[in-house]
């Protein structure tokens, strides 16, 4: 269901029951590491995405969500707002 290097690869599924009756698997979402390293910072521009920005600083377009942890944010619509973006540790700055 997951690719090997998936942060959800280890996390639990369950059957979740959805508003039509339809039963779905889900999984359960990991919580934050307590304190991500941030290493430098990225001054937000328009046209920013974070699939982008994860290839340009941790060489994998789909490790998004290690920014979003970074940064302390449930989702990638929380780092809009924020003119300047956490870059983790690890990254190729």
């Amino acid at each position: 269901m997951f690719n090997s290097d998936s942060r959800y690869i280890k996390q639990p599924i369950y059957t979740a029951t959805t508003s039509d009756g339809r039963q779905v698997p889900a999984v359960v979402l990991p919580q934050p590491p307590l304190q991500t390293s941030v290493v430098g910072f990225h001054q937000r521009r328009n046209g920013d995405r974070l699939d982008l920005l994860a290839a340009r600083y941790l060489a994998d377009a789909t490790w998004f969500w290690k920014l979003l942890d970074a940064n302390n944010v449930p989702t990638a619509d929380a780092l809009t707002a924020r003119p300047l973006i956490g870059i983790p540790q690890g990254a190729n700055t």
